[in-house]
């Protein structure tokens, strides 16, 4: 019995096998392997991509959202309205600051947090909002920009699993990352532009905001051997970033084929009669979603899972506990059924296979095993 697995790595590797072996090699030539001419060009080539100013590399994804918080100046006292239904690091990058994670509930279709429900969670301590485009899918954010400029309130863009997510509102087009006052992305190998390793990226249009994030990803350090604050050792390396310019070449043809896929599930869904118990993710209305995963609400999640399993279709739960209700954060006070969203998610939501090289024999079986599970 062959196996699909919920990502396969490898089968991209073979795609630009041949690109990122001279990219790598041009690098081991230089001997240059931090901050060098590898990390300016992708800074700059990220930029054009994305539409803004300013873009700084730095060492994962979750360093890109403690650096942004950091240059905002969140600190203890102040507070983040996030997502509790999300990767852990979106809150810890508040808590470790010393700040207090508020929470909103999410949208059941879409898994995005609620942004009608945003502004009723600021108070006086409100220092930022951290929406998190969760799963490929930009949140509708031109419904708080303005009143959270008008009041001061900083937005930070958590765009980890959305890089290339556009969005149109009023026939404007919107790019995930270009909206908020900083936005972050994470590099990590299985992301739909990732490295062979850990990198990430803080993107801003305001030159102040890139002048002090790139002082706070090398200590605090504005010049060599002086230091102006206490920052991070946070630095993208020359390799990843030589790898990442291969693979920005190829990043829209490989979302493409993401959205191909996940409209395929759809069909397949439709045609065997399984929308009574499998629910899609629904993509909003004005969105281009990127499907960084192809998540869906199934009944009987976890015997549905085990029967995949054993048919050898690898899946994953993204994310089996609320983040209010883990036990690291039990001090901010939350009990169960204060987000009844998030939490009913937690028990339903099953990543499907999703790459840009699975084919359509590969789904067409995922599909006929979720079949055989439903029609027992």
């Amino acid at each position: 019995m062959s196996s699909i697995p919920s990502f396969d790595l490898k089968r991209n590797y073979e795609r630009v096998r041949q690109e990122v072996r001279d990219a790598v090699d041009k690098v081991l030539e230089s001997q240059h392997f931090v901050l060098g001419p590898e990390v300016k060009a992708f800074e700059d080539e990220f930029a054009s991509y994305l539409g803004v100013p300013h873009a700084v590399g730095c060492a994962s994804g979750s360093d890109a959202l403690l650096l942004a918080l950091m240059a905002i100046g969140v600190g203890p006292g102040d507070e983040v309205i996030t997502t509790p239904f999300t990767f852990f690091a979106s809150t810890s990058c508040i808590s470790r600051l010393g700040a207090r994670a508020v929470y909103v509930d999410v949208d059941m279709d879409t898994y995005n947090m609620r942004m009608d429900m945003v502004m009723d969670a600021v108070t006086p301590r409100t220092k930022a909002v951290l929406p998190v485009h969760i799963f490929g899918q930009m949140c509708p954010l031109e419904e708080i920009a303005s009143e959270l400029k008008d009041r001061g309130i900083a937005l930070v863009e958590d765009c980890a699993q959305s890089f290339g997510a556009v969005r149109r509102v009023d026939g404007n087009l919107m790019r995930g990352g270009a909206v908020g006052d900083v936005s972050c992305f994470s590099f990590f190998p299985t992301k739909n532009l990732g490295c062979y390793g850990d990198g990430g990226l803080v993107a801003s249009a305001d030159p102040e905001m890139d002048k002090r994030l790139r002082s706070l990803r090398v200590h605090g350090s504005s010049a060599t051997y002086f230091h102006d604050e206490v920052g991070l050792n946070s630095r993208l390396d020359e390799i990843q970033a030589a790898i990442l310019r291969v693979r920005l070449r190829h990043a829209e043809q490989w979302n493409e084929e993401r959205r191909a896929i996940a409209e395929r599930y759809r069909l397949l869904f439709a045609a065997h009669d399984l929308l009574e118990f499998v629910t899609p993710p629904v993509e909003l209305e004005g969105n281009r979603h990127v499907f960084h995963q192809y998540v869906v609400r199934a009944k009987d999640r976890d015997e549905l899972q085990r029967f995949l399993a054993q048919r050898g279709i690898t899946t994953r739960v993204y994310y089996p506990l609320s983040l209010h209700l883990q036990p690291c954060f039990r001090y901010l006070g939350y009990k169960e059924g204060d987000f009844p969203a998030s939490e009913a998610l937690t028990r339903q939501v099953l990543a499907l296979p999703m790459f840009p090289e699975l084919t359509p024999e590969e789904q067409e079986t995922v599909v006929l095993a979720m079949k055989d599970f439903y029609r027992r």
